[in-house]
Parts: structure tokens; C-alpha cells; sequence
């Protein structure tokens, strides 16, 4: 079943449906909240918006669990959905090649240009060898979710999941649904993806 979820736009923060307070929005949130909550990890200032929404809601996700903390497991995977991919890191890249004149590709922009580094973050942060994905759709899509999660749910290690949507297009544009939950079952979230793409439609 899912245990914890959590939600994250650029001025709305929910850990378990509550509210979480903030004095941010936009990218400057991820940092409050990095500050806030976290603290620990010097490399999340390097990081694309991205990886940081991903790591900030996955840190909110995991301490809301409680469970012990950066013990090596093989049972959990990270799963994630989005429908932009990398296209704030992508088009932060293309900015450094665009002019002739001025060409200086810019490795620190460069290797962000993949969605799946972030669930590579949080499974090293983590210590989780089990499966990591990030799947890119034209929109969210509930039953193509449930699906992936439950295709997931097929490797005999994998018991429980850390997944859902997480999706940026720019530093004030940005939201997460992320949640746990076990093999038992699979629902794509209890924020619909109705809510999500509207969200993201407006922005």
C-alpha cells in the first residue's frame, strides 16, 4: 500500500497532506527547503532544478517514513515520470554551444542533460541497487504509471517502490508527486494526474 507521499510545486510544499510551511517559491524553495530539511549534501548546489526537486522531495518523502537511513537494500526501486525530461539542463547546455563566436560547452551543464540522473542521486545518496528509471510521456497518464510501477513490481527483489512524477520545464516551473509504495499495491498517486497537467498546462 502507499505509506508516504509527498507534493511540491513552485509555492506549495505537502509532506502526507500537510501543509508545509515556506517563506520561498520557484527554485529558491528547493533551497529553503534544502536548508531546512536536509543540509547534508554540498552537491545539491550543483545540481540542474531537476535533480534538486527530486532530491528535496525525496529527502521529505524518506524522512516522513522513518526508516533507517543509508543502509545498502535491494528491495527498493526509484521509478519517476515526466513528460519535459531534461529540458531545463538541455536548454541551459544549448545556450553555451549556441553562438559560433562563443562556443564553450559547459560539462557542469552537460551532465544533467539525462532525466535519469536524478533517480541515479537519490540511489546513491540512498545505497539503492534495485531498479532505477525515468520514463518520459507526452502527459501524465495514470494507467501507463500504475503499469510501469507494477512491471517494477516484477523483479522478485523489488518490495517497495519510490516513485512518481516529477517534472521541470524551468527554475519557476516545476512540481513533484512523489510517494512510497509497496508491491502489495500500485496506484499512480492520490494527487491526480488531472490536477498535474492542468498544473502544468498553466505554467
Amino acid at each position: 500500500m502507499m505509506r508516504h507521499e509527498v507534493y511540491i510545486t513552485t509555492n506549495e510544499v505537502k509532506v502526507d497532506g500537510k501543509v508545509l510551511s515556506h517563506n520561498e517559491n520557484g527554485s529558491a524553495l528547493l533551497t529553503e527547503l534544502y536548508r531546512a530539511h536536509v543540509g547534508d549534501y554540498p552537491k545539491f548546489f550543483k545540481m540542474d532544478t531537476l535533480s534538486k526537486l527530486g532530491f528535496v522531495a525525496s529527502e521529505l518523502l524518506l524522512q516522513a517514513e522513518g526508516a533507517p537511513r543509508f543502509e545498502p537494500r535491494e528491495d527498493r526501486a526509484v521509478v519517476f515520470f515526466n513528460r519535459s525530461a531534461s529540458l531545463q539542463a538541455d536548454t541551459a547546455y544549448q545556450e553555451t554551444i549556441q553562438d559560433p563566436n562563443n562556443f564553450y560547452p559547459s560539462p557542469a551543464a552537460f551532465v544533467y542533460t539525462l532525466p535519469n540522473i536524478v533517480t541515479g542521486e537519490i540511489a546513491i545518496r540512498n545505497k539503492y541497487f534495485g531498479e532505477t528509471s525515468f520514463i518520459v510521456m507526452e502527459h501524465c497518464d495514470e494507467s501507463i504509471m500504475a503499469r510501469e510501477l507494477q512491471n517494477a513490481f516484477l523483479d522478485p527483489m523489488t518490495q517497495s517502490i519510490l516513485g512518481g512524477w516529477l517534472d521541470c520545464t524551468d527554475e519557476n516551473h516545476f512540481e513533484a508527486n512523489l510517494f512510497l509504495v509497496e508491491k502489495s499495491h500500485v496506484p499512480c498517486s492520490e494527487v491526480s494526474c488531472q490536477q498535474l497537467n492542468e498544473s502544468t498546462n498553466n505554467n
